[in-house]
């Protein structure tokens, strides 16, 4: 540990003990926990402020902890106050921002250990609220993009079009802002309601359509040659029928939502691929390349500090505590945020 910062043993956390529905008051709880020491290529992080996304509340509906306090949260941004013996990219004091890992404890607390190779330092133009929007949200963006779909960064000769869905949530307004800055494609997005409508031109996206009403007909008129790729953050069993009839063959699809079957017969006739998106592969599975997502985070900084792309910061609910958060896992499963909903300072 370092003498820079002071340090306690113990830390205020926000944790579950128990899934039960977010209305109940003890759906979470303020807790005081051990403060974590930092592993050998840990970060130890004083949390300033994060961000809800939808893995936040399907972990609290459908993993119970049995009483022990599980901490949520991964989205965070914060001060660097101490570093393990094999750290190599940060030291004490940088300001940075991660979205940690599924198997380790969320960032729902006061200090937060997290693995070096998937942190990036902040952008330097956003406060620590803006920067902790970010970090899921573009790394699964960008992956599913460039890594998944196979676009190139900067290939503006490479044209046709990409429809993404729901491109006024979190993930959405990422993906539209990097395809519609870094290639020269044809950015299509899907919102139900004017306010979500407005939102995704906002962040880039060339032609709205209507998720609510049949998918075809509005492809058809907005994409009269086809879509050559889907980024589909959500729907993906209900709309595959509908990917397949408007992709060009050899088109692609990457999904990074949930269902239970999918009939991918129906893409074998114009040879379509189908690939998944899960940004938390890296490291759940302790890959070769984890670090590639500190590379990701810091190019999605400078991008940031360019001006090319924006924070999705819509909506801060104060700091964070169980109450907060409460609010927060509300309106993250309504399904009717816009960008991404924060809280900041303890």
């Amino acid at each position: 540990m370092t003498d820079t910062y002071d340090i306690p043993e113990t830390m205020p956390a926000v944790a579950y003990r128990k899934s039960l529905p977010v209305d109940q008051a003890d759906s979470l709880e303020d807790v005081t926990l051990p403060t974590p020491a930092p592993g050998p290529r840990d970060l130890l992080v004083r949390v300033e402020a994060i961000a809800l996304n939808p893995v936040d509340y399907k972990i609290r509906q459908n993993v119970d902890p049995g009483g022990e306090a599980k901490v949520l949260g991964w989205d965070a941004a914060g001060t660097v106050v101490a570093v393990g013996d094999e750290v190599e990219l940060f030291q004490v004091g940088d300001e940075v921002y991660y979205a940690g890992a599924l198997d380790r404890p969320g960032a729902n607390s006061r200090f937060h250990a997290v693995d070096e190779r998937i942190v990036g330092r902040k952008p330097a133009t956003l406060s620590f609220t803006e920067a902790a929007a970010l970090p899921l949200t573009s790394l699964t963006a960008w992956e599913g993009l460039f890594e998944r779909l196979g676009l190139r960064t900067g290939a503006l000769e490479q044209t046709g079009a990409l429809l993404i869905t729901a491109a006024a949530g979190g993930v959405g307004a990422i993906a539209a802002q990097l395809a519609r800055s870094l290639t020269s494609l044809t950015v299509i997005g899907t919102a139900s309601r004017p306010e979500t409508a407005a939102y995704a031109r906002r962040m880039g996206v060339h032609h709205v359509i209507d998720h609510r009403s049949p998918l075809e007909p509005q492809l058809a008129e907005v994409a009269p040659d086809g879509v050559d790729f889907v980024f589909s953050t959500t729907g993906t069993d209900r709309n595959l029928a509908a990917y397949a009839e408007a992709l060009t063959p050899f088109g692609h699809i990457v999904a990074i939502d949930d269902f239970e079957t999918l009939p991918l017969g129906v893409l074998k006739a114009k040879s379509i691929s189908f690939h998944w998106e899960f940004m938390y592969t890296r490291s759940m599975f302790r890959t070769s390349d984890q670090a590639m997502q500190h590379h990701i985070l810091t190019q999605v900084a400078r991008l940031v500090d360019a001006g090319v792309l924006t924070t999705t910061a819509t909506r801060d609910l104060g700091r964070i505590d169980a109450a907060g958060l409460r609010e927060a896992h509300r309106l993250q499963e309504s399904g009717s945020a816009i960008g991404k909903t924060t809280l900041t300072g303890f």
